[in-house]
């Protein structure tokens, strides 16, 4: 008898997407979990944990935006950690990833997805 897990997942409205400043984070809370929001240009939103792999701090969404080459970045404002903004892969020690949550924006709101 083989046993299946089900995974499901819901989208969560965060905010207007015009509520965030480009190039700066902000935190939401959703379904109990803090997520930091950037908007790095219109209709251009990455969701990530907002809790800083290397140290547990909730400090994410205060982190330096920037890029690498083409992919958008954030640095932890603590330790100056540097993750991928779409993977959350840490470019400066690869033994760090930070969560990702895909988003879309409909209707001008910020959604994200979320496990249940």
């Amino acid at each position: 008898m083989t046993s299946t897990i089900e995974i499901t997942t819901t989208w969560q409205r965060a905010c207007a997407a015009t509520d965030l400043e480009p190039g700066w984070g902000e935190v939401a809370l959703l379904d109990a979990r803090r997520v930091a929001l950037v908007r790095v240009a219109a209709d251009e939103v990455y969701a990530v944990d907002h809790r800083d792999p290397h140290t547990g701090a909730p400090v994410m969404a205060r982190g330096i935006v920037g890029s690498r080459g083409d992919r958008p970045t954030i640095a932890s404002p603590l330790h100056k950690e540097v993750y991928d903004l779409g993977t959350g892969e840490c470019f400066t020690d690869p033994t760090l990833s930070l969560r990702t949550y895909r988003t879309r924006v409909v209707g001008g709101m910020i959604e994200v997805e979320l496990d249940g």
